[in-house]
């Protein structure tokens, strides 16, 4: 008794330091994740500095491609039947005749009672391949219109099937062929610098553009004026709460429970701004870096958030950076080694002194886009 209690407590004591165990290596995996979400929050502009944002339309051509024919079996005609063969014509073999002693003593007579009997066998056996050979013909005939009948069924379902196949090919290269013609349209408006054209080559460059899963990005508007190789972008991004709050994660154990410690306000605000301005300088050096032929000259670009007005409970949109920047100008800047906010201060841009707390630059976003 003593030794199984004994047995007991260890194999308590083992479970409890497994558990123990258990419960340090998640605290450890939550924090390792934590840091992947801030180091992604935190190098957003570094991640497309290591890009070419070019897009090569020609490698968005369609291909068509057809699977194969479904039904290969039905492009095989069916094998000819095996032929109905007519037997052979038996032939009458008389008895052997008795010779020598062995017609003595009645064997002449035993002999023409065995050609009586062959006889008589020979014409039931001819009379029996005769009436076979009768139904030769009409055999040969019912397994020759049988064969037909599976090939003519055969070449109307391959019809089918082939129509159908045909269709489809068709529809897919029409396809193929609306697409490629809509990317020649877009190529040719591109070299001419057309407005649609260019606003649609910076939306497929924008929406290349990968950004943290917990800190989404969009896009919003894009108005290109091809007189003065103007761009207009408006950029939004998600409200201060996408930005995690924990600053560790710790097992315990006294309540066996993983406990968090927060951040400090102030690391979270500025981790926040800090975002802000890297999405301001990376959609520039985004589009500026794919426009090769250098049709945008400037960009005008607005970063904003979607919010409910305190004082009417309305949905708005805060403007928290406000930035014209010229193309050579910025494209002369090393953006792997600028504090983005000072990269901005340098580009007179207008920046929110608060961007946590939802404070604008000023005005409505209309208006500041329009200015």
């Amino acid at each position: 008794m003593r030794a199984a209690e004994t047995d007991q407590k260890r194999a308590q004591a083992e479970a409890k330091r497994l558990h123990v165990e258990a419960m340090e290596a998640e605290a450890e995996a939550l924090n390792a994740e934590l840091q992947d979400t801030y180091d992604e929050i935190d190098g957003m502009l570094h991640a497309t500095l290591s890009v070419d944002d070019f897009v090569d339309l020609e490698g968005l051509r369609v291909v068509p491609e057809h699977p194969a024919f479904p039904r290969p079996d039905l492009q095989r005609p069916l094998p000819e039947p095996a032929p109905i063969h007519t037997p052979p014509e038996p032939h009458f073999l008389p008895p052997q005749a008795p010779i020598g002693s062995g017609s003595w003593f009645g064997g002449k007579k035993r002999h023409t009672a065995a050609v009586a009997q062959a006889e008589q066998a020979y014409r039931r056996e001819h009379d029996e391949w005769l009436a076979e050979m009768a139904t030769v013909p009409s055999r040969q005939a019912a397994q020759a219109q049988t064969h037909r009948q599976a090939e003519e069924r055969r070449c109307a379902e391959l019809a089918e099937v082939t129509a159908a196949y045909d269709g489809e090919c068709r529809a897919r290269d029409a396809e193929a062929a609306s697409t490629n013609g809509r990317l020649d349209a877009l190529i040719a408006g591109l070299a001419r610098g057309d407005a649609a054209a260019m606003q649609e080559y910076v939306g497929i460059v924008l929406g290349n553009s990968v950004y943290p899963e917990v800190f989404p990005v969009e896009h919003e508007e894009f108005s290109f004026s091809p007189d003065d190789g103007e761009l207009m972008l408006v950029v939004s991004v998600p409200p201060p709460d996408h930005v995690p709050t924990v600053k560790l994660y710790r097992y315990q154990k006294s309540t066996d429970e993983i406990v968090t410690t927060a951040l400090a306000q102030k690391a979270i605000k500025d981790r926040y701004a800090n975002a802000v301005h890297q999405i301001a300088l990376r959609t520039l050096h985004e589009v500026f870096e794919a426009d090769r032929a250098g049709h945008v000259r400037t960009i005008s670009l607005t970063v904003e958030v979607a919010t409910n007005d305190p004082a009417t409970g309305q949905p708005t949109r805060v403007v928290l950076v406000a930035v014209a920047a010229e193309r050579q100008h910025f494209l002369g800047l090393d953006l792997a080694q600028v504090v983005p906010a000072a990269t901005l201060d340098h580009l007179a841009a207008s920046v929110s002194r608060n961007p946590a707390g939802l404070v604008g630059v000023g005005g409505t976003a209309r208006d500041i886009r329009t200015r």
